[in-house]
């Protein structure tokens, strides 16, 4: 299963499972189990070398430190400051921070904005995070970045895939009977191209701390520490699945990836099972499990929780710290997963919640940090913390396996590790960059934004506390504005602070299913019986010209690029303007409002080598519309026009030109209308070097 941005994707069993087989595909840096050792016998000769070339290099660490000192010096030879800071507040809107602004609510941004300037900041198309987040680091448009959604589809069968990056399993692998043995490690392939600005200036010998960026899986290698963020897998290779246990007995399919499991009676207690990754160590042998014993106290909400060893008390309203649940396949071959559990009920039925289990940052199964070490080394300093990308399980709050207060709960912790992470940077960086985003705005928003309109479809379903949590996008953006003044008190004067939002936010009320429109306009053809299928399984590929899935528009279904495809490659251009020309303007009739401003043909909003990979039409929603769940998750049937009933209430996926981000610095700047695109050229330049040509942006001349 891939979970990304609110959809749960289901795969058929048919399908690719890379992402499924994460841990037992190699001796990863923290075990040395079997495949750790065979993979030494069969490879003597180059440990050999690399003892020597080791040892070697322990030799002239000296000289190397010198020489390095000396590049230094060097690289900050033409810089115009000392220290550039980028503090990312994902998804803060302008509107609501210019309300807040002028009702005296956010001090420590006014004064930011008094100290240098204030602007809307335009973001990318579509303004989906990866996709903004990417062109940060780069510079460069989509279709130099490669970046256009959280999902690709598979050119050869059309399902879904994570558009970011792509784990592989082990080349090599010696079979012994059952035995799976892996002689290589996993390849981890990051999708996300063109260089980032902290590549360059590493290059240069200026030195970056990189925090939680979105689109960082896998770590790159360059001159500094980098921690990397969204589209990072859990422990079970998906981007983050919950499990619910439960004395229930009614099954239940979750929408959302998560699933329920089995707790059993067993005397006084309860016994069940958590289910960890799949063991590829052997043929067929399954999920690994780690069993657990759930033992009540009698007060109401509280429990003890036995799991791998050691105890852990259960109290009412509250998930436990970091649990370390480590699951074994036989032979010392152990892998370390971590998460935190809450007690839900205990009665009539007794339901206990496991966050999705994050990989281990002392023990990490795969690359979560450049370099190895920066992740075990943030969790000794600090304590353990989430890997996942994902980490707010904003997909158990739709499907009300946890309440809006454990959601809070959640949220705010893991932002509290991320301050953790950011102000030690800033105390320790003298000099270079610090970049670190925030998702904890993003994430709230996305559930809670229906708290801002009282007539929000979504409290058909999740109307209950509207009083209570009215307030809450509120508080979130002054505890965001706390972050913003503790970090005015962290640097000096020669430091340049950019806070910024890589979009806005807008409430999410009604779904547009392109797909039954593309149906309607002639260009989607259905199968008979299809019209229920997910993952476009549905469609009659030899009569359709156009398609749907994903967030962020319409795909031709073009000859020689799809592998059914149909339209030939001289009339692409010609049916792309036509359908973009159609839907824009889209009427919702029932609701007697316009729900599709506009579509945008590629070709008129992109330019480089990518091309092949993005939407042929991006389309840009109005106010309170975007791409329904069902065309998201490939659907090509339902109603033209739906209501969101989630709790998930607000979104971005709307036409760009609605939905901007902000931008703060604590220095003034000439640049009138400033892009995402030119936070990478204008880091460049803080630190006296030229923006590559291959990036898009500009520097927007801050005043030094």
């Amino acid at each position: 299963m891939l979970r990304v941005a609110g959809l749960a994707l289901r795969f058929p069993p048919a399908a690719p499972a890379a992402l499924a087989a994460l841990v037992f595909a190699a001796p990863a840096v923290a075990y040395v189990g079997p495949g750790a050792g065979f993979a030494f016998v069969g490879s003597f000769l180059s440990l050999l070398a690399a003892f020597l070339l080791g040892a070697a290099s322990l030799l002239i660490f000296p000289l190397r430190m010198a020489r390095r000192a000396l590049g230094r010096a060097q690289g900050y030879k033409q810089a115009k400051v000392r220290k550039v800071v980028f503090l990312g507040l994902d998804g803060l809107e302008p509107e609501l921070v210019e309300r807040y602004l002028g009702e005296g609510k956010l001090p420590h941004l006014a004064k930011l904005r008094e100290q240098g300037r204030y602007s809307r900041l335009r973001t990318t198309f579509p303004p989906l995070s990866p996709v903004a987040w990417a062109t940060f680091a780069t510079g460069s448009n989509p279709g130099k970045h490669n970046l256009f959604d959280f999902l690709n589809r598979s050119l050869r069968n059309y399902l879904p895939e994570l558009s970011s990056s792509r784990v592989n399993q082990p080349a090599r692998v010696l079979k012994l009977g059952r035995r799976r043995i892996p002689l290589s490690r996993p390849t981890v392939e990051m999708r996300r191209k063109s260089r980032t600005f902290w590549s360059i200036l590493g290059e240069n010998q200026v030195s970056s701390t990189v925090l939680r960026v979105p689109i960082t899986f896998p770590p790159e290698k360059f001159e500094g520490r980098l921690l990397a963020a969204m589209c990072t897998p859990d422990l079970l290779g998906t981007q983050g699945s919950f499990q619910e246990f439960t004395t229930r007995e009614e099954r239940a399919e979750f929408a959302e990836a998560g699933e329920r499991r089995r707790l059993t009676k067993d005397g006084g207690a309860y016994v069940g099972e958590i289910r960890g990754p799949r063991n590829s160590l052997r043929a067929d042998a399954g999920d690994l499990r780690l069993p657990f014993r759930l033992q009540l106290n009698g007060r109401p909400g509280c429990g003890v929780l036995a799991v791998g060893g050691k105890k852990y008390d259960l109290e009412p309203g509250k998930n436990t710290p970091w649990v370390r649940l480590a699951f074994r396949a036989g032979l010392g071959v152990t892998v370390s997963g971590i998460g935190q559990f809450r007690l839900v009920s205990t009665a009539p039925e007794v339901s206990l919640y496991l966050t999705p289990i994050a990989i281990d940052p002392e023990k990490p199964a795969l690359p979560v940090s450049h370099p190895a070490y920066y992740a075990p080394y943030l969790a000794k300093l600090l304590g353990s913390y989430s890997t996942l990308g994902l980490a707010e399980d904003t997909w158990a709050l739709n499907e009300r396996v946890i309440d809006e207060d454990a959601f809070l709960e959640q949220a705010y912790r893991i932002c509290e590790e991320r301050e953790a992470m950011f102000f030690s940077s800033l105390e320790r960086a003298k000099k270079g960059v610090v970049a670190c985003v925030f998702d904890t705005p993003d994430r709230v928003q996305h559930m809670f934004y229906r708290y801002l309109e009282p007539d929000h479809p979504a409290h058909k379903t999740n109307g209950n506390g509207f009083e209570r949590y009215a307030g809450e996008i509120e508080r979130l953006y002054t505890r965001m504005d706390a972050i913003v003044g503790k970090t005015l008190d962290s640097i000096d004067s020669e430091t340049v602070l950019f806070v910024l939002s890589d979009h806005g936010f807008k409430s999410f009320r009604r779904g547009v299913n392109l797909n039954a429109w593309l149906e309607r306009e002639g260009y989607l053809s259905v199968k008979e019986g299809g019209a229920e299928a997910g993952y476009l399984r549905g469609v009659d590929w030899s009569r359709t010209r156009a398609y749907s899935f994903g967030l962020a528009g319409v795909y031709l279904n073009l000859e020689g690029r799809e592998a059914r495809g149909i339209v030939e490659k001289a009339d692409a251009g010609a049916l792309a303007a036509e359908i973009a020309a159609k839907i824009s303007g889209l009427v919702d009739a029932e609701r007697g409002t316009v729900a599709v401003r506009r579509g945008y043909p590629k070709e008129r909003i992109y330019a480089g080598p990518y091309l092949n990979a993005a939407p042929d039409v991006v389309v840009g929603y109005n106010n309170g519309y975007r791409s329904s769940w069902g065309t998201a998750l490939g659907k090509v049937g339902g109603p033209l026009f739906e209501d969101n009933v989630k709790a998930w209430s607000g979104d971005h996926c709307i036409d760009p030109p609605l939905i901007p981000g902000v931008l703060f610095c604590n220095r003034g700047f000439t640049a009138a209308d400033p892009g995402i695109e030119d936070m990478a050229p204008t880091a460049l330049s803080l630190f006296g070097y030229r923006p590559p040509r291959q990036m898009d942006g500009a520097d927007i001349r801050v005043r030094v």
